[in-house]
């Protein structure tokens, strides 16, 4: 008998719950009552569930078991939570589309008319409109432009991709705030080291999140328009970029050659060369119109090379306003391109180094130039009063007939005729007044240091690089002014430049310059 009572069979110990858990086999029918009457312990005091469930805990006597209850416990609550959050949405969507007035495909339609930010607000709402807003065609004109960095790669790639093949227009950057007026002073190039309040924002925060999600777009950001066989680039018309300083060459070519069909493109503050990009856009870009380019480092980019010129004037002959602001331009190339391109109408070389004003010598009378309407040429270094002068009374001689806008000011005055360091400006010189008597319908924006008042060469070059010029766009340019109109103000501010026009450089091989004539002024290939 005792060998009986002390024999291990009879003595097993009784298996802890959590070895043999008990998993209840209920139908649907039985978890929605079980459910139900747990929904009902909600109206119950807090602290009643508090007692109840530490009474539960104490219950159990193994650790591992209380340590199971208190997990299941927690899923559970996290299960119904998610549960309940996933009810309200439907709920409110189908109230929604109960209440919503609009149809499905009128509500894309309108989706499609917002920006890119209201869009995605707007997607955040309800599921509904959220449906709506994945729609292709609410991503066909993606303006991601922001003050301050806030877009990285990530969110370019996700909106390229929404958009596919329906995309038409993309706008990425920073870009500076808000547009001012006309006749104002203030750049588009933007540094974001030098950026004017931001919030929250340094720079060197931004540099040290290594490995990480920044708000830096980067030389990869338009990588998904060569995505799928090339297909979200294959019907882009408009690519603007605004100071994307990780921008290269070979990334921007890379962009243009997934962009045949390409219309309009504007680049500002990127570093890339002048001549690259412009080889790029003709040998992938033959349909476009506009082109506006801004150097990110004014008067230091001299690449330009004659040939360029005339791949551009042979390869995109459809260009009707073309802008190289800040670039370091000789005459005889810019009278390449304004010769060659006889569809111009829209014209800005502002503080670009090296123009005299030569190229404008006979132009506005024959084909490649007498179509202008706007032409810029705001702050150009070394343009010259003699030039400026001949350029008013070719207009009043007839020539330049559809010419709406035109701007020679120069902060620091004219240069003379004979040594650029002499500034000067003579009223009895440029006949302003008699053109603007003359040509009503002209606006003629001629801002002068009043006579006498010029800056001393020394303190032009001490002086730090003038960026600050915010000019007009060609679509700005469309209205202009009626009664026109002259302004004439003072500015303390002044250039950093080299010493020279740069004309007085031997040309490109393989182009010469004619002597001048009574009739004509020209560069040709030989």
């Amino acid at each position: 008998m005792d060998t009986l009572l002390h024999s291990p069979s009879s003595m097993a110990k009784r298996p802890c719950p959590s070895q043999n858990p008990r998993i209840p086999n209920l139908n649907q029918l039985d978890r929605d009552q079980l459910l139900d009457t747990f929904l009902e312990f909600s109206d119950s005091p807090p602290f009643a569930i508090d007692l109840s469930f530490e009474r539960l805990l104490e219950s159990r006597s193994c650790d591992a078991d209380q340590t199971k209850l208190i997990d299941r416990a927690l899923q559970l609550g996290s299960v119904l939570l998610e549960a309940a959050k996933r009810s309200a949405r439907k709920r409110a969507s189908k109230h929604n589309s109960l209440t919503w007035a609009l149809p499905p495909d009128l509500t894309i339609k309108v989706f499609s008319m917002l920006d890119t930010q209201s869009l995605c607000y707007a997607a955040a709402t309800c599921s509904m409109f959220n449906k709506c807003a994945m729609d292709p065609s609410c991503y066909a004109n993606i303006d991601l432009t922001t003050v301050v960095p806030k877009v990285n790669n990530a969110v370019v790639s996700t909106m390229i991709h929404r958009a596919g093949k329906a995309l038409q227009s993309l706008k990425l950057g920073v870009v500076p705030g808000p547009t001012t007026p006309l006749g104002s002073c203030q750049p588009l190039v933007y540094t974001i080291r030098n950026s004017v309040d931001v919030s929250n924002f340094s720079w060197n925060d931004k540099r040290s999140r290594q490995g990480k999600e920044s708000s830096v777009l980067t030389r990869s950001c338009l990588s998904p328009l060569g995505g799928n066989s090339g297909a979200p680039g294959t019907l882009l018309r408009r690519l603007h970029l605004y100071n994307i300083e990780r921008m290269d060459n070979t990334s921007l070519c890379g962009a243009l050659v997934a962009c045949p069909f390409l219309l309009d493109l504007e680049i500002v503050g990127l570093h890339v060369e002048l001549r690259q990009t412009l080889q790029s856009v003709s040998a992938n870009c033959h349909l476009i119109e506009r082109l506006f380019f801004e150097s990110s480092k004014t008067g230091r980019d001299d690449s330009l090379k004659s040939p360029t010129c005339v791949d551009l004037m042979t390869d995109c002959p459809h260009l009707t306003s073309l802008a190289l602001r800040g670039f370091k331009l000789h005459d005889y190339k810019v009278r390449i391109l304004l010769k060659g391109l006889r569809k111009l109408k829209y014209v800005d070389f502002s503080t670009s180094y090296s123009i005299t004003g030569a190229f404008l010598r006979n132009l506005g009378s024959n084909t490649g130039g007498n179509l202008l309407e706007v032409l810029i040429l705001r702050d150009c270094m070394h343009l010259k009063m003699v030039e400026a002068a001949r350029l008013m009374t070719a207009v009043l001689a007839g020539d330049f007939k559809f010419l709406k806008h035109l701007d020679i000011s120069n902060r620091e005055g004219l240069a003379s005729e004979n040594d650029w360091y002499h500034r000067c400006y003579s009223t009895g010189t440029i006949p302003i007044r008699r053109v603007l008597e003359e040509r009503p319908n002209l606006c003629l924006l001629a801002e002068f240091p009043p006579e006498g008042s010029y800056a001393d060469i020394d303190q032009m070059f001490d002086s730090e690089p003038y960026s600050d010029i915010s000019l007009p766009s060609a679509s700005q340019m469309s209205s202009p002014s009626s009664d026109g109109s002259m302004f004439v103000s003072f500015s303390e501010s002044s250039y950093n430049s080299d010493h020279g026009s740069g004309n007085e450089d031997a040309r490109d091989a393989g182009y010469v310059i004619y002597d001048e004539s009574s009739d004509e002024v020209d560069y040709v290939a030989v």
